[in-house]
């Protein structure tokens, strides 16, 4: 029996036509929730409510959030999940200003966009839940493969810190989740054109990755619904006493203690 926790809430995943925003959408539905997804295109077939949107323009965002108020009065859940590494590899001499712009705007800005112009209702029904979807490359940047896109969530993790003080006496709760290596389409991509570039296999270069961090103790990349199941406990009523805090979902791979 599937535990009907969330029934009577709505929730809006940005980037919740695939990968990990898919998975959590489709968790929070089975969970009871009404979930709106948001993307810049839409997908050839989706179970949720589906509102276009580049969250990267201000104008899209605000009409993202009129037609929820439209349409479903306003939301209880946030999952802030837009993001990704779209800038390249080989250091701070390969970085322009504009891939360095274009990184804060799609992991870091989006975010903050969104979170301002729908706090408000949050803050005046006095409940509410928002998960920022960060990543281990917050706290271990590779200088030749993620830069920008590392400082990018760590400014993003640094940020939901911030609000979730501001807002804990306030009833809504902020916390981030922190994806290691997890099996999606660009994270496929990604290591395909990685091992490309260094002409050797997709599984020499899985290995020459893990090498830079550590590697993965559990051994595996996570699948996206185990960050779902994550994402489902922390904003049911289950968590309702944490909020401010980073988890870490990782297979063990972060060589940290926090």
């Amino acid at each position: 029996m599937e535990l009907k926790d969330l029934k009577g809430k709505r929730a809006l995943v940005t980037g919740g036509t695939k990968g990990i925003g898919k998975a959590i959408a489709d968790e929070l539905a089975a969970a009871g929730a009404t979930v709106i997804v948001s993307a810049r295109t839409k997908p050839d077939e989706t179970t949720h409510h589906f509102i276009a949107a580049d969250l990267t323009n201000s104008d899209q965002v605000t009409a993202l959030a009129n037609e929820i108020e439209n349409t479903f009065g306003g939301i209880d859940i946030l999952i802030n999940n837009v993001g990704g590494l779209t800038t390249p590899g080989g250091g701070h001499s390969t970085l322009t200003d504009a891939h360095w712009h274009q990184e804060l705007d799609l992991n870091l800005i989006a975010a903050i966009r969104l979170d301002r112009i729908l706090l408000p209702q949050m803050i005046e029904q006095k409940s509410g839940v928002i998960i920022h979807i960060s990543s281990v490359a917050g706290k271990q940047a590779l200088w030749n493969l993620n830069m920008a896109y590392a400082v990018s969530k760590a400014a993003l993790n640094s940020y939901s810190k911030a609000l979730a003080t501001e807002l804990a006496d306030k009833g809504v709760r902020v916390l981030t989740v922190s994806p290691g290596a997890t099996r999606t389409e660009p994270m496929v991509k990604f290591l395909n054109d990685y091992a490309a570039s260094a002409g050797i296999t997709p599984e020499e270069g899985m290995k020459q990755l893990m090498a830079q961090t550590g590697g993965i103790p559990m051994g595996r990349m996570a699948e996206p619904e185990e960050v779902a199941q994550l994402v489902h406990f922390l904003v049911s009523p289950s968590a309702a006493y944490l909020t401010g805090t980073i988890y870490a979902i990782d297979g063990g791979s972060l060589p940290v203690v926090s």
